[in-house]
């Protein structure tokens, strides 16, 4: 059986993983950075394709590779990949099964703060660290700094500019990947070297405790990535020191009404295998 797997988490990596291992299975992977596609190589996909594919160029590698059922690994927040998988899947007439992180549990706190947008989580940081809009047209993007103290944004890269526009980049404290392209972009958009923080890693609740105390962070800000994301280990650090927290929540995506869905990875592999076995069987 011939499988597309749409990677970039680690739930990705471990799917492919045990596919590569069962006998019969053929893993191609897709990924948008070069080190998501050592990741997927290193994990055992046969071979693993680099971009961000709209829905006509994944339908070109599905017919391709004559390639028999769509797993769709891709983050929570990846919601246009996830549209255009399930656009070429039945296009193509594949199956398509989502693999969706189990969501976290929000702790009930006055502390806590969900908003619908980075935008919106963007203005709740800004009100949290008392920046006015005098701040920003008397100082615009000067570094003077609040003494409301720092924000420590700890949702990926690419979801830093929606900071950085409405807040003085030496107010933002970055946690991002340890990657050419995250730290290029980090510095870009204006953060101090001395404010990104370059490490992999799902991290315990002390040591993001630690990071909070020692850069004299005052406002967190996060998506509800699910616990193989570390979204509780950020929260409850930040509520063990009294610090607000903002968090994102996951988009809605009415495409995956009716579809076939699995939280586990190893109910995932176990209806793959037996689709594989059903397969050779009636072969």
């Amino acid at each position: 059986m011939n499988v597309l797997v749409m990677a970039g988490t680690s739930d990705a990596r471990k799917i492919i993983t045990d596919l590569s291992m069962a006998g019969g299975i053929s893993v191609l992977a897709t990924a948008t950075t070069p080190h998501g596609v050592e990741l997927a190589k290193s994990s055992g996909a046969k071979q693993v394709l680099e971009g961000f594919f709209d829905d006509e160029k994944l339908a070109n590698i599905i017919k391709e590779n004559d390639i028999e059922l769509l797993i769709d690994a891709t983050h929570p927040f990846a919601s246009t990949a996830t549209k255009n998988a399930i656009k070429a899947s039945d296009v193509e007439g594949v199956d398509y099964i989502r693999f969706e992180r189990p969501s976290t549990l929000i702790p009930d706190s006055q502390l806590v703060y969900q908003v619908n947008s980075f935008e919106e989580a963007a203005v709740v940081v800004r009100e949290i660290l008392n920046i006015n809009d005098s701040f920003k047209e008397e100082n615009p993007l000067t570094g003077n700094v609040s003494p409301k103290g720092k924000v420590l944004h700890l949702a990926g890269v690419n979801t830093l500019h929606h900071l950085t526009r409405v807040i003085s980049p030496d107010l933002i404290v970055a946690r991002v990947l340890p990657m050419v392209y995250s730290v290029r972009k980090s510095l870009e958009l204006g953060i101090p070297h001395v404010n990104i923080l370059a490490m992999e890693g799902t991290f315990s609740r002390r040591f993001n405790g630690i990071l909070m105390e020692e850069f004299q962070i005052k406002v967190v800000l996060t998506k509800e990535s699910g616990e193989s994301g570390g979204t509780m280990s950020k929260i409850q650090a930040a509520l063990d020191l009294e610090v607000p927290v903002v968090i994102v929540t996951r988009p809605e995506i009415g495409e995956l009404k009716g579809k076939v869905m699995f939280g586990e990875v190893e109910l995932l592999i176990g209806e793959v295998l037996s689709r594989c076995l059903t397969q050779s069987e009636s072969g």
